[in-house]
């Protein structure tokens, strides 16, 4: 099943690119390897949920801002792709989280992403993985990811 039917499936769309919030390229290629830029729970150019994971937000909303945060990933991929199809596998996922003190579940958190991509990708999602706490981001994102695919050979 391709990745787009099982959005559908999901009830998911791939939201539009987030614009750039600086001077770096959305996505670089190296070979058969692509990498993101780190992208946040934005959607129509406004952050979906602001703060900290512990304070002001929850687990579960955490989770869910993973997910957006992800789909802007897949976003920006399939902006320069032309097509998410053409990636073979999720090679590595690095999540950072917006912590507030003592607040220690970050791989809980980041799970909400790395969820999204075995049900979107199967066995191919399967990836590698960092989930880092951090005491600021961006924008006061709660959650920021950046991801590396490969493509598959044409």
């Amino acid at each position: 099943m391709s990745v787009y039917a099982r959005l559908e499936q999901l009830g998911l769309n791939i939201p539009d690119p987030p614009a750039k919030g600086g001077i770096y390229a959305k996505i670089k290629q190296t070979g058969n390897l692509v990498y993101t830029s780190g992208q946040g729970p934005m959607l129509n150019g406004k952050v979906v949920k602001e703060g900290k994971l512990g304070v002001e937000l929850t687990v579960e909303e955490g989770q869910e801002m993973a997910r957006i945060a992800v789909l802007n990933c897949l976003s920006v991929l399939e902006e320069g792709l032309g097509s998410l199809e053409r990636i073979s596998q999720i090679v590595k996922i690095l999540g950072f989280v917006n912590s507030g003190p003592g607040f220690n579940n970050q791989p809980l958190v980041i799970n909400g992403a790395s969820q999204l991509l075995l049900d979107l990708f199967g066995e191919n999602g399967e990836h590698a993985r960092s989930a880092v706490g951090t005491n600021e981001l961006p924008l006061n994102f709660p959650v920021e990811i950046e991801m590396i695919v490969e493509l598959s050979a044409d």
